[in-house]
């Protein structure tokens, strides 16, 4: 077993704004009370943006952050190869854009809508209307990167567009009925909220609208966890967030799965487990 001398010291990276659609407070008030939960755990906290983490290329042995950026990601690849802690890890990060989620959900056989990786370079090719279609390269920061579409006609519109942009794949998933539940968690804690965003007019792109009114179909919120916990097992980030439909049957399926929200409804709870979650990542690592 390790002997700590040395107060320990971990750097945190907070989000770049531009990966904060409508929620750039948010974002920072998460980050900002899981840095503090942490100081008072006796942890030196040095904070650094995203930009000036990766031009400054800074290194520690324990890293904790809400990075988006492709340049952050890679960068942090690198310091984990090496032997770096991170949470959440920066394979986890990439393995929840649209692309690399979708596969590893089909790949895996989880409760998720019916779903196809198409170029946009062709043709719209799916025919599941009423669908979704999403950048499927990176997380969405644009209301326009995640688009419902109704006709084959919007959806070679969406296409074209995703190719201005210089988006070469989108993920279409077939629109689901019933209500809309979101839902946070952070693994190795007993932390796990959900609730409906409509009624609490939560809302990152607008896009909640489409699914109208919440029913409050009876459902099975064990399972849910359940459900959750294993996306975020499969694609390895342990703070997590997402969204379900829950069908008048009961059916829950997972329309989207994101690393590190931003925990707006249940902050102050949340920033005490995932400070938590880190902290017992560390201990376990000092002590191999």
């Amino acid at each position: 077993m390790c002997l700590i001398h040395e107060k320990i010291r971990i750097v945190g990276i907070s989000r770049s704004y531009e990966y904060s659609p409508n929620h750039v407070d948010n974002d920072a008030a998460i980050f900002k009370i899981v840095a503090q939960k942490l100081e008072e755990k006796d942890i030196d906290v040095e904070v650094w943006t995203e930009k000036e983490f990766v031009s400054q290329q800074i290194k520690a042995n324990f890293i904790f952050d809400m990075a988006r950026d492709r340049a952050t990601i890679e960068y942090l690849k690198q310091l984990e190869d090496n032997g770096s802690v991170v949470v959440n890890s920066a394979y986890g990060i990439a393995n929840c854009m649209r692309k690399s989620m979708t596969e590893r959900l089909i790949r895996n056989g989880l409760a998720h809508p019916k779903s196809f990786i198409i170029s946009t370079d062709g043709e719209f090719t799916p025919d599941i209307f009423p669908c979704w279609i999403k950048r499927g390269d990176s997380h969405a920061m644009v209301k326009e990167d995640v688009v419902y579409v109704e006709c084959r006609e919007k959806a070679e519109q969406v296409l074209a567009d995703f190719r201005s942009r210089g988006i070469p794949e989108a993920v279409v998933n077939e629109h689901l009925v019933g209500d809309l539940v979101k839902f946070y968690g952070v693994q190795g804690t007993d932390f796990f909220f959900s609730f409906y965003p409509t009624e609490e007019s939560h809302s990152k792109l607008g896009l909640e609208i489409v699914n109208g009114g919440t029913h409050g179909y009876p459902f099975d919120k064990d399972l849910l966890y359940r459900c959750s916990s294993a996306f975020a097992e499969i694609l390895d980030v342990p703070i997590y967030g997402g969204d379900c439909i829950v069908s008048s049957t009961g059916e829950i399926r997972i329309i989207d799965f994101n690393d590190w929200p931003s925990f707006a409804r249940c902050r102050e709870e949340a920033g005490i487990k995932i400070a938590e979650c880190i902290y017992n990542k560390v201990m376990a690592k000092l002590e191999e």
